[in-house]
């Protein structure tokens, strides 16, 4: 998306021609029903501003995300809430449904913000991602790429010391050598290398 910025008029427009020829949206790429399967779900900050830019708004957010997953009762793997965007691996049972949870969050969520910073209007969230988990190795890596991505971005040394994240679920509930066997044996390298560009 960020790209789409740096492009020339003519390559954009070749661009846009290209998706309307393959079928897809202009503006973003398709969610794909996913027959009950696990997904990585994927939402950031408009232009990855760090609009939850503090402790108390990174809980606040990462309650309602909670919430809003609970509410549209799919089963919920793993998810970490950073301050300009968010992951969650979870079993999408109704696509439809889906987005209209992650509108409603984004909606709600883009008010409250917007009204504490005296900002009204400002957009807040882009439409979140979805990728449908395509074996259990790729479901154990996407598990670990979540749970390492504090890491990854510079907030955190270890894991366990990012506090909006499924990992102290896991540390309580599996224990830390089941972790430490699954980051051994689905390791992340580059899985998602180029996501945040």
């Amino acid at each position: 998306m960020y790209e789409y910025r740096r492009l020339t008029s003519v390559e954009r427009k070749s661009l846009v021609a290209s998706r309307i020829q393959q079928g897809y949206p202009w503006h973003s790429p398709p969610h794909y029903e996913s027959n009950d399967d696990f997904s990585i779900i994927t939402a950031a900050c408009y232009e990855l501003q760090c609009f939850l830019n503090t402790p108390c708004r990174l809980q606040w957010f990462e309650k309602q995300l909670l919430d809003t997953l609970t509410e549209i009762q799919g089963e919920c793997a793993a998810w970490c809430v950073l301050p300009n965007h968010y992951h969650v691996l979870f079993k999408i049972d109704d696509m439809k449904q889906m987005s209209k949870g992650i509108g409603r969050l984004h909606g709600r969520t883009s008010f409250q913000m917007n009204k504490e910073d005296d900002a009204r209007g400002r957009q807040v969230w882009c439409r979140f991602q979805d990728r449908l988990m395509r074996s259990e190795r790729h479901f154990h890596t996407t598990l670990n790429y979540i749970h390492n991505n504090p890491v990854k971005h510079g907030y955190v040394k270890k894991w366990q010391d990012w506090p909006f994240s499924s990992v102290h679920w896991y540390l309580a509930e599996k224990g830390r050598n089941w972790l430490l066997d699954a980051w051994l044996n689905y390791p992340v390298l580059d899985y998602g290398r180029e996501w945040d560009k």
